[in-house]
């Protein structure tokens, strides 16, 4: 038998060369990693929207808070400092903390609170993103004041996938309510009524224009002509979607949440809370002021706020009135109304990857979810605390269980701690009952069961969610977050998801990557990931009303083999309960 041989052909210089090049370069990468340090204080400050001064609770006093500006490789190192009056947990919305859920930050799921008077500090990595995310308090209705931008540049030396523009600009669209956020929050609590709508949006935190008391302090961005903008919008929304444009702009989308897109151009988007998108829009029009400006996309037969917040993209080289001195009054986009679906989902296909992507196509866990509302009876109808429709009590679920969250220990620390009693693993991967979830619905099915369910997943496992909207009490666009995890967009439809007809059509070749899309309203939408980040992460709707009613859940992906594949210890001083 002739031994093989491994003859090796000589290398030419500029092979070796090269090798030694991309050594080096790989090398310098992580000799640039920077750590980052920063102290964030949560307190109460006043903050005066709508003629009224409200004890507003902010982050080191700015509202919005801070923004965090790092590069892909960066570790951050976060003291949380409460100072405020209330619990409170800070998650980073989008980032994969691998093997790190004590960082995640949503309240009883990976960490108990920190409580007033205490402190935290979150310590993470960024691996392998890039784009923009954000962050915000994940405790009861913190979030619609305590928020801010987190931008992850490319690592030095690489660029972005589009010509570099002159500038960029977070855009932060937020609510309003003209009174404590939290306030409300409790009030819907004790009556199980639907919560108070927002009294304005914000853009930056500002209403603009269209407010009373608030033109003074509308956000303005100034521009030259010719110049090449980044706009990177987040929905720090607490309840709803938004049509988002600026006049006579055209915006080219190139990136949604941290991941690259196709670039495509548009004059709107639709943004889901949670969601973030960047677009690159080029000061190409006469030198003049125009609005950009943000109103609802809203698909539930409810009330909303139906108002509209303005900024101001300003030419420095627009011409001034010369009557009055005064600069012309700014040219208003045209939004499409605020029950326009077809410009929605019109919208929404169009996001994909930007070349071929790895779809997971052998399916180990094939999960069926249906989300939506629902209506919990109750004993004595016509008392003030059954103030939901005919005498009910508001209440949301998946696979109509409505998660309720544990309050003498985090489900992370009651698993690793080998703690039991806090929770089951027993959430139901298909609705135990089969009906037609976007028809007419028996009343016998709108009351959810309630528990602290988890699904149990393998690392490495390969999932498919079908989540499915329902019509129990109307049908919504259900913005459905996962922490810890991208995941791809594989298919989306109205109508009830039918698998032997709507497989087939799935886009297994770009599909988007995200962490949060919405379930197009009396719809479905399908998404694929792999589990390969260990420990508990809760999956959710990000309207927070939803999630107070009980619209989540969450996975425990188990530990794989050896360290990389094992969920990392506890920090020391991770709050207690």
């Amino acid at each position: 038998m002739e031994l093989l041989k491994l003859t090796v052909k000589p290398w030419s210089s500029s092979c070796l060369l090269l090798g030694l090049v991309v050594f080096i370069a790989f090398l310098a990468s992580l000799s640039d990693a920077e750590t980052h340090y920063h102290e964030f204080v949560v307190q109460a400050k006043p903050v005066k929207r709508l003629c009224r001064t409200h004890n507003t609770i902010t982050v080191n006093g700015q509202y919005p808070g801070p923004t965090l500006e790092v590069r892909d490789g960066d570790t951050l190192v976060i003291k949380a400092i409460n100072n405020a009056q209330y619990n409170v947990t800070l998650h980073w919305h989008g980032i994969h903390q691998l093997r790190n859920p004590w960082a995640d930050g949503p309240e009883y799921v990976t960490q108990c609170p920190i409580r007033p008077g205490q402190s935290y500090t979150y310590r993470f990595t960024i691996e392998n993103q890039e784009g923009t995310l954000w962050w915000h308090a994940h405790s009861r209705w913190l979030r619609a004041t305590v928020y801010g931008a987190l931008i992850i540049y490319p690592r030095l030396g690489v660029p972005y996938p589009f010509p570099m523009p002159k500038k960029e600009i977070p855009i932060l669209l937020g609510e309003w309510w003209d009174r404590n956020p939290m306030d409300v929050q409790k009030l819907a609590i004790f009556t199980g009524a639907a919560p108070n709508v927002s009294d304005a949006y914000t853009i930056n935190g500002q209403p603009g224009d269209l407010y009373r008391c608030s033109s003074k302090a509308t956000v303005r961005f100034p521009v030259d002509s010719g110049e090449t903008i980044l706009l990177r919008v987040i929905n720090s929304a607490m309840n709803q979607e938004l049509f988002f444009g600026v006049a006579n702009h055209k915006l080219t989308v190139v990136g949604v949440d941290s991941s690259y897109t196709k670039p495509f151009t548009t004059s709107v988007i639709m943004i889901g809370p949670g969601q973030t998108t960047n677009v690159l829009l080029r000061a190409d029009q006469p030198p003049g002021r125009y609005y950009m400006a943000a109103h609802a996309y809203n698909t539930a037969n409810a009330p909303f706020d139906n108002t509209t917040t303005t900024a101001i993209l300003e030419y420095k080289s627009a011409p001034c009135n010369a009557k009055k001195g005064k600069s012309s009054t700014p040219i208003f986009p045209q939004l499409p109304g605020f029950n326009d679906t077809d410009t929605a989902t019109a919208y929404t296909a169009q996001v994909k990857s930007p070349t071929q992507v790895k779809v997971p196509t052998v399916i180990d866990h094939n999960l069926f979810f249906t989300v939506g509302l629902g209506l919990n009876n109750c004993s004595n109808p016509n008392s003030p605390r059954c103030q939901g429709p005919n005498g009910t009590r508001f209440a949301a679920s998946i696979n109509n269980v409505s998660f309720v969250f544990p309050r003498t220990n985090s489900l992370m620390q009651a698993y690793y701690q080998g703690q039991p009693g806090v929770f089951t693993t027993d959430f139901p991967p298909v609705p135990p009952v089969q009906f037609d979830y976007t028809g007419n619905v028996s009343r016998g099915l709108w009351q959810p069961s309630k528990g602290t369910k988890l699904y149990k997943l393998k690392y490495g496992s390969t999932v498919q969610i079908v989540f499915q909207d329902t019509s129990i009490v109307t049908v919504e666009d259900h913005p459905m977050h996962l922490h810890g995890y991208d995941f791809y967009v594989v298919g989306m439809g109205f109508g009830n998801f039918n698998p032997s007809r709507d497989t087939a059509k799935f886009n297994i070749i770009d599909p988007p990557k995200r962490n949060t899309i919405g379930t197009p309203p009396g719809g479905w939408v399908a998404i694929r990931f792999a589990a390969t980040n260990p420990g508990i992460w809760l999956l959710h709707c990000h309207i927070d009303a939803h999630l107070t009613w009980g619209l989540a859940m969450s996975f425990l992906v188990e530990n794989g083999v050896g360290k990389l594949q094992t969920v990392q210890p506890p920090p020391l001083d991770l709050p207690r309960c």
